[in-house]
């Protein structure tokens, strides 16, 4: 494994993390599997685990905090988010300091430890005051409850706005974003990761593989994978246009000329960025994971880059006058 500063800051991250949103709990057999996954993560030397109250109802946290008892609390990066829907009464959402209060001690019993690495604003909440959602963030580093604070898809005008208040009010700093990212979906290329190094930020983003368009598994002129996410979520089935599905085509040949899948040229490609600190990866195998882990040691040409722009008609945002 290899590890990557988090921003700024002291903490390493390794450069594949296993995230929670996708790990299905719902029996003892699913259960194992996704344990497995966990164990073999931990042994290839992934140390970042990422989960979010708002999973499956807190049964991810549960579960999560559950199989990583077994391994020694300083060698894991745990992190978790507070924004969404964990109950039915009014104040049971978003980022008010009630909320985020009583949000942090049910998700350090949930996972069954003292504090966490990193908690994430799981969405900007446009109905409270930055100052308070900000000021109790830093609280709670201030009690040891959380050791780094970040947010998740907030938009660069929000991050500045933030950081405005964090150095008006003398606030422990935002450490780390988490954005989505992947090949389809490229906006933080135009102002969000320019904005992150400037204030020092980890970047860590989350569905590197668009929702498992980038595995291969999903081909023009093939049926759906019978039991893949395909077959049941909408995200996934969004995806699936014919132009997408095309150019999923010509990336399954590019990863072929460099002898490699293309998960893992999709992995690759996504921290080909120095700034991205880690990539949060979904796993519901071992062998799905143990095929990511080969990313770490990919390097691609620097004429794929420019292949895979002209593939997407990408070209970074810049507003000319004159």
């Amino acid at each position: 494994m290899k590890y990557r500063q988090l921003g700024k800051q002291g903490l390493r991250v390794s450069e594949l993390a296993l995230g929670s949103w996708m790990t299905d709990v719902s029996n003892a057999d699913k259960q194992a599997l996704a344990a497995s996954s966990i164990q073999l993560a931990y042994e290839n030397g992934i140390n970042f685990f990422d989960c979010a109250d708002a999973y499956s109802g807190g049964a991810a946290e549960r579960f999560l905090g559950k199989v990583l008892k077994q391994f020694p609390r300083k060698e894991i990066v745990l992190s978790s988010k507070v924004y969404f829907p964990t109950g039915s009464g009014v104040n049971d959402r978003g980022l008010s300091r009630k909320h985020i209060m009583e949000s942090i001690d049910q998700s350090l019993t949930n996972l069954q430890t003292d504090y966490l690495d990193l908690y994430f604003c799981h969405r900007f909440d446009p109905t409270t005051p930055l100052a308070e959602t900000l000021t109790a963030l830093s609280d709670l580093v201030d009690q040891g409850k959380i050791l780094y604070y970040g947010v998740s898809e907030w938009r660069p005008v929000q991050l500045l706005e933030a950081q405005l208040v964090i150095e008006r009010l003398g606030l422990h700093p935002m450490s780390v974003v988490q954005p989505q990212y992947n090949m389809f979906d490229r906006y933080i290329e135009h102002e969000l990761l320019d904005v992150c190094e400037k204030l020092g930020l980890g970047v860590v983003p989350f569905s590197p593989l668009s929702q498992g368009l980038l595995t291969g598994k999903y081909r023009k002129g093939q049926p759906i994978p019978a039991g893949s996410r395909a077959t049941y979520q909408d995200q996934i089935q969004a995806l699936l246009t014919a132009d997408n599905l095309d150019k999923v085509e010509v990336l399954i040949k590019m990863a072929d000329e460099l002898h490699t899948d293309l998960a893992t040229f999709a992995l690759a490609w996504a921290l080909r960025d120095p700034r991205i600190s880690s990539l949060i990866t979904g796993a519901s195998k071992p062998a799905q994971l143990k095929n990511n882990l080969k990313a770490i040691d990919l390097t691609i040409p620097a004429a794929y880059f420019d292949r895979i722009d002209k593939l997407f008609g990408f070209k970074k945002f810049e507003r000319k006058i004159g």
